[in-house]
């Protein structure tokens, strides 16, 4: 399935009334399932195996273990900047060069706050709002997920 395709049901997920959306093609199959944060989670994407003959019952399907909730996480006031991907986040260009943002500097929209290493591939990550960073919620070097908060703007 297309990385683009996913991220579309992603935010679809994320953005609805719906808790849960499967989907199946001919090439892998997509469950993604809200988490009690309002980030949409892709729970199992695996390619569908090729059958020589057809089978004469499916196995069923187990039922998700039930998910532990977590403690209320701490509202941030502000304009939240979210990892557009999943990836490695770093503050600067190189260890030894000046971090892009840090907490009380006026930035732009457009302006590059951080980096992000996906696959070999270092993506700058632009502000999306013109502010000031007041929290810088990642540390560097840490693995993000995908919708993870990294900034807060205001």
């Amino acid at each position: 399935m297309d990385l683009r395709k996913l991220k579309t049901l992603i935010d679809l997920v994320s953005e609805s009334n719906i808790s849960e959306l499967e989907i199946t093609e001919a090439d892998g199959k997509v469950r993604i399932v809200k988490s009690d944060g309002s980030v949409a989670v892709p729970v199992l994407a695996q390619p569908m195996p090729v059958a020589a003959a057809p089978v004469a019952a499916a196995a069923p399907v187990a039922a998700a273990a039930p998910v532990a909730t977590a403690p209320a996480a701490v509202v941030e006031t502000g304009h939240i900047v979210k990892s557009p991907m999943v990836g490695t986040f770093y503050r600067a260009s190189s260890p030894s060069a000046k971090p892009f943002g840090e907490v009380g500097q006026a930035i732009k929209e457009g302006e590059a706050i951080c980096i992000i290493e996906a696959m070999k591939i270092m993506n700058e990550i632009e502000a999306d709002k013109s502010g000031t960073i007041t929290k810088i919620l990642v540390e560097n070097g840490q693995p993000v997920e995908f919708g993870q908060p990294l900034f807060v703007i205001e």
